[in-house]
């Protein structure tokens, strides 16, 4: 350790930012779907040596960037596929659009290392390093409408047991501990050896929470189904009814199956986001055709598209939507998504960009926020369409629901680390609140979860079928659920705040 630190120290000028830039892409191997978590114990103990070695609160937050830059380079990489899905018309944004987007969300590592550098070294400056990173995680998840994702918590969403925590802490919390035993290592033995005990202690409440027994199940089956299509073909004219009939013969053979394997029990069949190629809700001879799928106490929860129409017949807003339907072909519940995803979804500052990135140039408009649906037969639901699901203490309203159900199309990003982080937050969204989760998504990965994470059923990546699920039943509201952020929040100011004084009494 000591042969590194010197090498490290030795790495000034222009070294030492590409050092930190391949740092933070090292850090960002610990995230799924690898979890190549003693990874961070050279990434983060490697950056604090950088920042001991800088000459001021400039060079400190540079050091800070660029090991951002590396980690969300490295981190959110795939998201290119959404741009190669239209390459003929956005093919100029594929070199530029991920480095520009790690290179703005760099600044969110810059603060904690500007606060890092003018601390003690030592345990103060790693606990005021994981309070910045941390403070810096809820500051991304708030500016210009948030993009929380790949919260360092979520390398450990790989299981069950070591994300228990988080129904106290939350993911943010969970951050909060990754980076303090990160840092262990230049900390000493004393400080290594807590850690292991931390790590202990964390395994036991885990094991803990998880020794019960679940509950019975409710008697529905939950059918989720994956249809796998890709984004390009999507919405062209000639797959549209290819696409829908695929869907139907899914949902047929779904409900078949879950008579036959779960006899007594009601089929419920979930579609992902916007899996329909028809606008379910407002056209009524497609409502008919999907109800006609439908066992005869058979319900559709449905991702579609919904329109409302202007004087001339053309649609002037759109919804990404959920649309329940019975085997009356009625609309029995709606939910309009409402967290909507920039330049995917809408157009920020429309009028001043020079570039339209949305095909046919209307924004979709935005529902009311999370809500407890309700459905008919069922517990009502917490719907959450695509990234709403990434928002810790954000996905339930002021009437906790039954059950979180998130459907997504995670087509856009291909067969990468992307639909695997995802999941990741989904995981952890079931843990924080307490609540079991069915997930669908048009490519993968459906899963469903019960209230305390535990997976109940999977459907990998790029594979077409069907996923059969029991509905757990939901969980005891958890501290989390009960105090949202202020917990995480709490102890993210006092590291903070613990780490500056005791810099300030020995400086």
């Amino acid at each position: 350790m000591q042969r590194l630190i010197r090498h490290l120290e030795s790495r000034a000028g222009w070294r030492g930012l590409v050092t930190a830039f391949g740092l933070g892409g090292l850090a960002a191997l610990a995230m799924p779907p690898l979890h190549l978590i003693p990874l961070l114990l050279l990434a983060l103990p490697g950056l604090l040596v950088l920042l001991g070695r800088a000459e001021g609160w400039k060079r400190a937050a540079l050091i800070g960037w660029a090991f951002g830059w590396g980690h969300h380079t490295v981190g959110l990489y795939w998201i290119t596929y959404s741009i190669l899905t239209e390459a003929e018309r956005l093919w100029w944004l594929v070199p530029l659009a991920v480095p520009l987007l790690a290179l703005w969300m760099g600044i969110y590592s810059a603060i904690p290392a500007v606060l890092a550098w003018r601390a003690r070294p030592g345990w103060p400056r790693a606990l005021v390093l994981a309070g910045g990173w941390v403070l810096a995680e809820f500051v991304r998840g708030w500016a210009f409408t948030g993009f929380p994702w790949n919260l360092l918590g979520s390398v450990w969403a790989f299981a069950a047991l070591p994300v228990q925590a988080a129904s106290v802490i939350g993911a943010h919390g969970l951050s909060l501990v990754t980076v303090l035993l990160a840092c262990t290592p230049l900390l000493g033995r004393r400080a290594m050896a807590g850690g292991l005990a931390a790590m202990l202690a964390f395994a036991g409440f885990g094991a803990a929470r998880l020794w019960p027994a679940e509950p019975e199940p409710l008697p529905v089956t939950l059918v989720l189904v994956q249809g796998n299509v890709a984004q390009e073909a999507k919405w062209r004219e000639e797959t549209r009814w290819p696409i829908f009939r695929r869907y139907l013969e899914l949902s047929r053979e779904g409900a078949e199956a879950a008579l036959r394997e779960a006899p007594g029990t009601r089929p419920v069949i979930i579609w992902p986001e916007t899996a329909s190629p028809f606008l379910l809700a407002d056209d009524p001879e497609a409502r008919r055709i999907a109800a006609a799928a439908l066992p005869p106490d058979g319900l559709l929860l449905a991702g579609t598209v919904r329109a409302e129409w202007g004087p001339d017949r053309r649609a002037s807003k759109l919804f990404n939507s959920l649309v329940a339907l019975g085997p009356d072909a009625e609309v029995a519940a709606l939910y309009d998504k409402s967290h909507l995803v920039p330049f995917g979804e809408y157009m920020p500052l429309s009028g001043l960009l020079p570039i339209r990135v949305i095909r046919g140039g209307v924004d979709f408009g935005a529902g009311p926020g999370p809500v407890a649906l309700p459905l008919p037969g069922l517990p009502p639901a917490g719907p959450l369409i695509c990234y709403e699901v990434i928002f810790p203490g954000a996905v339930v309203g002021a009437e906790r629901p039954g059950w979180l159900l998130n459907i997504t199309n995670d087509a856009w990003f291909g067969i990468s680390a992307g639909p695997y982080q995802h999941l990741a937050a989904a995981r952890l969204r079931a843990v924080e609140e307490g609540l079991p989760l069915a997930r669908a998504a048009q490519t993968g990965i459906s899963a469903s979860f019960d209230s305390r994470g535990r997976e109940a059923a999977r459907l990998p990546l790029g594979e077409t079928g069907v996923a059969l699920s029991p509905l757990p039943r939901a969980g005891e509201p958890t501290a989390f659920s009960r105090f949202g952020l202020i917990v995480p929040a709490a102890l993210t100011l006092l590291a903070l705040l613990g780490g500056l004084l005791a810099s300030r009494r020995r400086g």
